[in-house]
């Protein structure tokens, strides 16, 4: 599943461009021109992250922050043409998660984009119940007390080093893992086998977990390693 990111920004070019080069890379977009539409797109749910300008039509960005800040913790990127060191503290008093000054660069912008999503889903791999023994990912929960696993409340039975793999996978849950990183973490520093090892239990993990139940929680990054996802 892509990321949505809504961006509520009134200037059409602007909004436009950002639209473009977000497509680009892969994010599904939806966009509102003025702070009242925006907000009630942004508390309607599903939508990942938010690209809100502070002076807007019909409800200012701070206003629209303060009020999706009630409801909801989606990452919010406050992008605005004030440099003003009191707009940036308000915005982010309000609950906003960084700003940006326009004129922007895009790669800057993306870089910040993709810092907020990853928070936002190390918060979501944090769904653990108070001492923190479970993990849980949509139907999938990780016991490390009881050193089990299961789907919708059917066990999957793993091998000792298996369970490590997919623990390090979902305490890591939305970065994109090297093998190396894997190695080092779940086999050990002295292990000194090659990192074909991965490859091997992560085709056993597929097989029980996400082709077993037709789900799809760890992916490929070509070229890098892995990642587990759950949105």
């Amino acid at each position: 599943m892509n990321y949505v990111i809504l961006i509520i920004e009134d200037e059409v070019k602007i909004a436009r461009f950002l639209e473009l080069e977000l497509r680009h890379e892969g994010y599904e977009v939806e966009i509102a021109y003025d702070g009242r539409a925006g907000y009630e797109r942004a508390v309607r749910g599903d939508v990942d992250l938010v690209i809100l300008d502070l002076m807007l039509p019909e409800l200012s960005g701070i206003e629209v922050c303060r009020r999706i800040r009630r409801v909801s913790d989606v990452p919010i990127i406050m992008l605005t043409a004030k440099d003003d060191t009191a707009d940036k503290v308000m915005g982010l008093d309000m609950g906003a998660d960084d700003y940006v000054t326009k004129p922007f660069v895009i790669e800057e912008l993306l870089a910040r984009i993709r810092a907020a999503l990853k928070r936002k889903s190390r918060r979501q791999m944090s769904d653990t119940n108070r001492d923190g023994d479970i993990i849980t990912a949509g139907n999938l929960e990780l016991s490390k007390k009881e050193y089990k696993v299961t789907y919708s409340g059917e066990e999957i039975m793993l091998s000792k080093k298996e369970f490590e793999l997919l623990l390090y996978l979902m305490e890591n849950r939305g970065i994109v893992l090297t093998r190396e990183k894997i190695l080092e973490n779940v086999w050990g520093y002295d292990f000194a086998g090659d990192t074909n090892i991965i490859d091997v239990y992560i085709r056993y993990l597929r097989s029980k977990i996400d082709q077993r139940f037709g789900v799809q929680y760890i992916h490929t990054v070509r070229g890098v390693g892995y990642t587990f996802r759950y949105d």
